[in-house]
């Protein structure tokens, strides 16, 4: 029996960088034998399991032969006489599939150290088509390491089109897209993601909300970069940069779907496409299944983003409608993430992403003035129910208007 470290831990340790866990695969070596030394099986599909004291995770070196559509559509054969360099052939990129045993010399048979200098992401063999979940883990490694300058290797992006147009990308289950979206939203480039599914055509099959947003023109006056769908790739450039929350930036990925929507004789302009984009997140959410947290901020950002954008033309009134529209009293975090997602909106925009938002400290104080504004005993002499909260936004409204006065006038505004 032999056990070897690999995967990202030997990859991550060659970048110098912190290796979070360590895998190994066993070889020469039966399920039997890990049970009677105490390991705790812990996978579904083939032999996986847990060292009794480290807990790090042990897997039975592994052949597959593809045998239907999908990632499920495989046969597993488990044997002690499979060899690491086996195993390693069935992994996704040449950087993954290195090993190590302990105080050992690199075991690299694909050439991964060679691409690891020229930062570049290849596939290891033709297997790799054999899964289509591996069109999104490369998208996701091409957004974790872009930072470093690492790229995909063409080869590798045409077999990735080859499995798109093969219909593999439609055989994905909601469950592992979202899995590897929510993911690559968290890593240092998540723009980068959405970049390489569009170049191999798999975003057209996850995503088409978003990728229909490519080719639709902005006004150049309020966008620079024109183009809506790389509008929405250099907000989640600012979301990261602004080391925003996965669910801010899966709100901004959605925040503009109903452009898409909009008659192209209207265009540049998009008059209603807030509304219009609600039931496109809808869309979107049902079919990706995100968590409803990450949903109902999403459908926030979309209905008002246009709105917060306009924050001091807003009547009293109005504001208040959209504090309450938007649960901000109850819900203050969740609000602030919304007036962050707008500010990304704002500033994800080419040659704008350092501009002030003050629209978002703005609606920080109305909130702030409207929920210290409460009623006191004598205020409530003799009020019941209804009554009590009518006078209670009343008071709120009033709070509001005298800091948007107060807002304008600083600015040379006159009331209205």
């Amino acid at each position: 029996m032999q056990v070897y470290l690999v995967g990202g831990a030997v990859r991550d340790a060659l970048l110098g960088r912190p290796v979070a866990e360590r895998d190994y695969v066993v070889t020469g070596a039966t399920a039997q034998q890990l049970l009677d030394a105490g390991y705790k099986p812990v996978g579904r599909d083939f032999p996986v399991f847990l060292h009794p004291q480290t807990h790090s995770e042990y897997a039975l070196a592994r052949r597959e032969r593809k045998t239907g559509p999908g990632y499920r559509g495989f046969v597993t054969e488990f044997s002690p006489d499979i060899t690491l360099e086996e195993d390693l052939r069935r992994r996704d990129l040449t950087i993954n599939a290195m090993a190590q045993a302990e105080e050992g010399p690199l075991i690299d048979p694909y050439g991964g150290q060679a691409d690891l200098a020229t930062r570049t992401l290849r596939h290891v063999s033709e297997a790799f088509t054999e899964d289509p979940v591996r069109i999104l883990r490369v998208a996701r490694f091409a957004a974790r390491f872009a930072p470093l300058g690492f790229t995909v290797h063409a080869d590798t992006l045409r077999l990735m089109q080859q499995m798109v147009d093969a219909g593999e990308a439609s055989a994905l289950v909601a469950e592992r897209v979202w899995q590897e979206t929510e993911r690559a939203l968290g890593e240092a480039r998540p723009d980068v993601f959405f970049r390489v599914l569009r170049d191999c055509g798999a975003l057209a099959v996850v995503f088409p909300e978003v990728d229909r947003l490519f080719g639709v023109p902005q006004p150049p006056a309020w966008h620079p970069e024109v183009d809506t769908g790389l509008h929405v790739l250099l907000c989640l450039q600012r979301a990261a940069a602004l080391n925003a929350s996965t669910a801010v930036r899966f709100a901004v990925l959605t925040h503009d779907l109903g452009k898409a929507a909009t008659p192209p004789e209207q265009w540049p302009r998009h008059h209603g496409h807030e509304g219009a984009g609600v039931k496109l997140v809808d869309a979107l959410c049902d079919r990706a299944k995100p968590p409803a947290a990450f949903r109902e901020l999403a459908r926030l950002v979309c209905r008002q983003h246009g709105n917060v954008h306009r924050a001091v033309e807003l009547r009293a009134d109005t504001a208040l409608e959209l504090l309450e529209g938007c649960d901000a009293f109850r819900r203050p975090e969740r609000f602030g993430e919304m007036l962050l997602a707008c500010q990304i909106d704002a500033q994800g925009r080419t040659g704008l992403e350092e501009r002030s938002y003050p629209q978002r400290p703005y609606f920080e104080s109305l909130r702030s003035a409207a929920a210290a504004a409460v009623l006191s005993d004598a205020e409530r002499e003799g009020l019941k129910g209804p009554q009590i909260a009518q006078a209670l936004r009343a008071k709120r409204l009033a709070a509001v208007e005298a800091l948007r006065a107060a807002t304008r006038a600083a600015q040379g505004l006159t009331s209205g």
